[in-house]
C-alpha cells in the first residue's frame, strides 16, 4: 500500500486527488490550512500551512512518527492573484510566492528523508499553461510556477541517485474556485490558444500523475507536461 502525501486536499483538485487515491487502495495523507473535508479509514489530515517552516516541519514529525516512510509527494497546494501586475499589491504577491513557491520547496524538502524509503520515491508538482502561454494578468501566478517547474528540474537531477522522480503537471484552466473569478470572455480566450479547446478536469490532471507513479517511470524525472497543447 503507497503512502501519498498530499497538499491542500481541503478542496478542488487536492480534494479531488485525495479521494481518487483512496479509491485506489492507497493510504492517503492530506494537509490544508483548514479541517478535513474527507472522511475515510486510510485518510488522515493534518492542519498545516505550507509556506510556514514550523507547521511544515510538526507535519512530518507527525509522519514519520506514525508512518515510517512515504512513497509519493503531490505538492498541490497553491493560490493566485489573477489581477494586473500594476494593480497586485505587495501583499498578494507575497502570499503567492510563499504558497506556490516557498511551499513546494519546503515540503520537499521535509519529504526527502522518507522518499528514500520507498523502493519507488515520487514527487509531483503542479505548474499552469499560464507559464508557457505569458497570459495577462497572471504574471505574479506565472512567475511563482515557473519557479516550480525549474526547481523541479534541478531537483530531479539532484535525487535521481536517490532513487527519487521529481516531475509537473501544467493543467490548462479547470473550473475550480481559484478559476471562479475569471470573466467568461478571458476564459474563452484561454482555450482558443490551446490545441485542444476545452477546460482540463481533475481526471485530465490525475491521469498525468498516474503516468509518473507507475513503477515503470523510474526513468521519468525532470518534465513538466502541459494539458491541452499550445495552439
Amino acid at each position: 500500500m503507497r503512502r501519498v502525501l498530499i497538499t491542500g486536499t481541503t478542496r478542488g483538485l487536492g480534494q479531488f486527488l485525495a479521494q481518487r487515491y483512496l479509491e485506489s487502495g492507497d493510504y492517503v495523507i492530506g494537509c490544508g490550512r483548514g479541517a478535513a473535508a474527507i472522511q475515510h479509514e486510510r485518510y488522515r489530515h493534518h492542519e498545516t500551512d505550507v509556506a510556514d517552516e514550523a507547521s511544515v516541519t510538526a507535519l512530518f514529525a507527525t509522519i514519520r512518527r506514525e508512518e515510517g516512510h512515504l512513497d509519493v509527494l503531490i505538492n498541490n497546494a497553491g493560490t493566485a492573484a489573477m489581477n494586473a501586475f500594476a494593480l497586485t499589491p505587495p501583499r498578494s504577491t507575497k502570499k503567492v510566492l510563499g504558497t506556490n513557491v516557498l511551499g513546494t520547496m519546503l515540503m520537499s524538502h521535509a519529504a526527502i528523508r522518507l522518499l528514500r524509503r520507498s523502493p519507488h520515491g515520487r514527487i509531483v508538482n503542479l505548474t499552469t499553461i499560464a507559464v508557457p502561454l505569458r497570459l495577462s494578468g497572471e504574471a505574479v501566478y506565472a512567475a511563482s510556477k515557473s519557479a516550480v517547474e525549474m526547481f523541479t528540474r534541478i531537483v530531479a537531477k539532484e535525487l535521481g541517485p536517490l532513487g527519487i522522480t521529481c516531475n509537473a503537471v501544467g493543467p490548462s484552466i479547470i473550473p475550480t474556485a481559484l478559476t471562479a473569478g475569471i470573466p467568461a470572455d478571458k476564459f474563452q480566450r484561454i482555450l482558443d490558444q490551446q490545441a485542444v479547446a476545452r477546460p482540463a478536469t481533475p481526471e485530465d490532471v490525475a491521469h498525468v500523475i498516474d503516468f509518473f507513479l507507475q513503477p515503470e517511470s523510474d526513468l521519468i524525472t525532470g518534465q513538466v507536461v502541459y494539458l491541452g497543447g499550445l495552439g
